[in-house]
């Protein structure tokens, strides 16, 4: 009897494994495929990687990488 309610407890833990990580998968794959899509239409727009770069350098403060700054 004890085997069985081994076995059952093991399938349960490994079905909430599964699902947790399947969920993790599908919430990932969204999020890229959302990110890409924004980054296309930017591009579209006129916004190029550069921009983008600039701006999150400077909201974390890294300041932009001198190789990609225009000369002034």
């Amino acid at each position: 009897m004890e085997p069985i309610i081994a076995i059952a407890g093991a399938c349960v833990i490994a079905f909430l494994v599964f699902t947790a990580l399947i969920k993790l998968v599908r919430t990932t794959l969204k999020t890229a495929f959302l990110l890409a899509a924004v980054l296309l239409l930017l591009f579209f727009v006129g916004i190029g990687p550069n921009d983008v770069w600039e701006v999150f350098a400077g909201w974390l403060g890294m300041g932009a990488d001198p190789a990609t700054v225009p000369a002034q």
